[in-house]
């Protein structure tokens, strides 16, 4: 299997007054094609952080950060930026979705800003898979929170990308729906052959992981 994102002996420290926070202590870590992983841990604990620095928003103190196999964490932010919108989905627990553009419209955003074609099989094949073809000329309002983030998933992967980051993803929603997105964030990781990081507070969502790490003061240890 051929390794998508890579950490590489990663720090990162913040100045607070005169004191210096080990946000993250060295961190290695190696995320391959079909790769659902969580990172578990207490607030405080560095999962931002590492969320952050993977993918591209803000750059470590020391180590680099690699994106199929080439440096991104060394690029200037205009580059990342680039990198980042081709190759990095965003799942984030709000959904991120756009209030006044229809289900459709969302996902051509991306083409828009590329100035591609859209790929209509591709986004059918999609809307089909997670169950959202119904919800397709709706507005994110008009959505329950479950299918907000099935359109999120759809969003994250229409383009795509090597990584998927889910930074709570299930947070908003109740246990039957939470468990339902996992499983399809689950289905999709393999079926596309990304590799999803899913930070998480919900410690029962690990069974669907095929790895899981937990991060505590800024240390990274492999729970499974």
């Amino acid at each position: 299997m051929s390794t998508l994102i890579e950490m590489k002996n990663i720090t990162k420290d913040f100045l607070q007054g005169d004191e210096v926070v080990h946000a993250l202590k060295e961190t290695n870590f190696i995320a391959e094609e079909g790769d659902l992983i969580a990172i578990i841990g207490p607030s405080g604990s560095g999962k931002s952080t590492f969320l952050t620095i993977i993918g591209g928003l803000q750059t470590p103190t020391t180590g680099e950060v690699l994106v199929g196999g080439k440096p991104f964490s060394r690029l200037n932010a205009k580059e990342r930026s680039k990198v980042r919108f081709e190759k990095v989905g965003f799942i984030l627990q709000s959904a991120n979705l756009i209030p006044f553009l229809k289900i459709t419209d969302q996902m051509y955003l991306y083409n828009r800003i590329q100035r591609t074609k859209p790929n209509e099989e591709r986004l059918v094949g999609l809307f089909e898979k997670l169950g959202i073809t119904k919800l397709k000329n709706k507005y994110p309002s008009q959505l329950s929170g479950g299918e907000r983030q099935r359109v999120a998933i759809a969003k994250a992967i229409y383009h795509n990308p090597l990584v998927i980051l889910a930074d709570e993803p299930t947070a908003a929603l109740d246990t039957t729906r939470a468990f339902e997105v996992i499983k399809l964030l689950a289905k999709e990781t393999k079926a596309e052959k990304k590799a999803t990081i899913m930070v998480t507070h919900d410690e029962r969502l690990t069974e669907y992981c095929d790895k899981v790490y937990q991060i505590v003061d800024g240390v990274m240890t492999r729970k499974k």
